[in-house]
Formats: C-alpha cells, sequence, structure tokens
C-alpha cells in the first residue's frame, strides 16, 4: 500500500517581507531625523548650560524656558499665535501670486524663444539682486502696508517657479514631441496634452521652494514695514528690542515651522497629483 506523502505545510507569513521592508522604509525615514533633532537639544542644552553663564544666558536660552517662558503663557502664545495669521495672509497671497506668475512667464518663455532670450535674464537679475536693498524702494512706491509686505513676498518666491516650470516645460522627451509633430497637432495640445503635464512635477518642486521661501519674504516684510497690524517679523523686531529671548525664540520656532507645514502640504498635494506615475522622493 503506497502511502501520499504529507503535504508542506502552509506557509502563513508570506506577506511578512513586505510588511517588514514597510516598516524599514518608514523607521528609514523618520529615525534619522528624529536622532539629528534630540542631538541638537541636547547640544543646545550644553552650549547653554556649560559655555554660557547665567548672566550670558539670555543668548541662548534652554529649550524648556522657551516653553515656560512663551509658548505655555497665555498672553505671549495668543500674540504669537495672532502675528502667525497675519503673517500666513501675506505669505499665502503672496505665494499664489508667484505661482500664477511663475507658471504664466515660463508657459510664454517656453512657446517663444524670444520672449524667454529676452526676459529670462531679468528674472535671473531680479533674483541675484538683495531683497533688502529693494526694500526702501519698495515702500517709497507701494506704502509700508500690506501691499508692500506682499511684493516683498512675492518678488522672493517668484524665482524658483519661473526656473522650475521652464526646465519641466523643455525637458520633454524627445520621441514623444516627435510623435505629437508627426500627428501634427496644434501648439495648444502639445502644451496641454504633453508639455505642462509631464512639467508637473517640476512645477510642484518649485511650489515646495517658493513655498518656504514666501514665508521668510512675509516675514521681512512685516519687519520692515510696521505699518498696519504686525505680524511675526514685527513681532520678532520687537522681542529683540526689549531682549526677549525666550519669546524671540519661540516666535523664530514658530515661523519655521509654519514653512515646514506649507512646505510639506505641496509635497503631499504633488504626490497626490502625480504620485501614481512619478517617484516624488528622487525629487
Amino acid at each position: 500500500m503506497t502511502t501520499t506523502p504529507p503535504a508542506p505545510p502552509k506557509n502563513r507569513t508570506l506577506m511578512r517581507p513586505a510588511t517588514v521592508t514597510s516598516g524599514r522604509k518608514k523607521s528609514a525615514t523618520w529615525v534619522p531625523p528624529i536622532l539629528v533633532a534630540l542631538g541638537i537639544i541636547a547640544l543646545w542644552y550644553l552650549v547653554s548650560y556649560v559655555f554660557l553663564d547665567e548672566k550670558r544666558r539670555f543668548l541662548l536660552p534652554p529649550p524648556h524656558e522657551i516653553f515656560t517662558e512663551a509658548f505655555f503663557q497665555p498672553d505671549v502664545f495668543g500674540d504669537i499665535m495672532i502675528a502667525l495669521g497675519r503673517t500666513a495672509v501675506v505669505a499665502l497671497v503672496g505665494l499664489a501670486i508667484a505661482i500664477v506668475i511663475g507658471i504664466a512667464w515660463a508657459v510664454a518663455m517656453s512657446q517663444a524663444r524670444w520672449i524667454e532670450r529676452s526676459t529670462f535674464p531679468y528674472a535671473v537679475i531680479l533674483q541675484c539682486i538683495p531683497i533688502l536693498a529693494l526694500v526702501p524702494l519698495i515702500g517709497f512706491w507701494f506704502g509700508f502696508d500690506y501691499p508692500a509686505r506682499i511684493i516683498v513676498c512675492v518678488m522672493i518666491a517668484l524665482f524658483p517657479m519661473v526656473s522650475n516650470t521652464l526646465f519641466g516645460l523643455q525637458s520633454v522627451d524627445k520621441g514623444q514631441r516627435e510623435l505629437f509633430q508627426l500627428q501634427k497637432a496644434s501648439r495648444w495640445t502639445v502644451l496641454t496634452k504633453l508639455e505642462f503635464p509631464a512639467a508637473l512635477p517640476a512645477i510642484f518642486a518649485g511650489m515646495r521652494i517658493s513655498a518656504g521661501l514666501a514665508v521668510v519674504g512675509a516675514i521681512v516684510g512685516d519687519y520692515f514695514f510696521r505699518r498696519g497690524e504686525p505680524g511675526l517679523g514685527s513681532l520678532i523686531s520687537n522681542y529683540q528690542s526689549r531682549v526677549q529671548s525666550a519669546e524671540l525664540f519661540a516666535a523664530i520656532i514658530t515661523a519655521s515651522l509654519f514653512g515646514v507645514v506649507i512646505f510639506a502640504f505641496f509635497g503631499w498635494l504633488g504626490k497626490r497629483v502625480v504620485g501614481k506615475w512619478y517617484d516624488f522622493s528622487a525629487s
């Protein structure tokens, strides 16, 4: 009598390697920044308590004092949040204007070579001029209120949108472009069906860069244009003049976190829009 060999046991852990790989990717993404942050905090405490005596500790207050004297104080925290809201309005409006102008300018340059040759050098010049040198002129021409702040924000955030969008539009695969030419596609069809979709990753990369610069521009505008409701820049200037170091660091940290949030939002938006066919982690 023949016996049937026992069936091999079913492997119930076939999905474990994929799960382990996913967990390792998440760890590789989050663990290094957390370790660097802990190292910075440890170095911060070291400098504050070892290299600075008590009389000079205001130069770099330890992190817990920033929370106890600023973030955990309702009056101080309320002032920072109100100023953050005003700065956010300027930054978002300036960023939106920079995105619209930057994309439109880049599209015009991609469609007409003479426009690129005649106008792109001025975009480079605008990027190279120190914004602090233009602030007095902007104040003279547009006043010292919200419009001047928005203009400073637009000027700082514009160039990455122009350069990245133009690069994306001009980086279309040559074979695909020739295929559209063989089909005798119109210029509008080539732009909307080929060039613009291919440029989306570069456009979103420009948005992420411009988002951080827009926050910088809004704070610079607040710092120099005091007329109207004060934002984070004015608050930072006030804390500096009063030597309120804990409040000053709290305002700077708040501005930094706001810039990171906007940067992360456009990264998330880019993945949602083009993430199905483009690996955004490579940009």
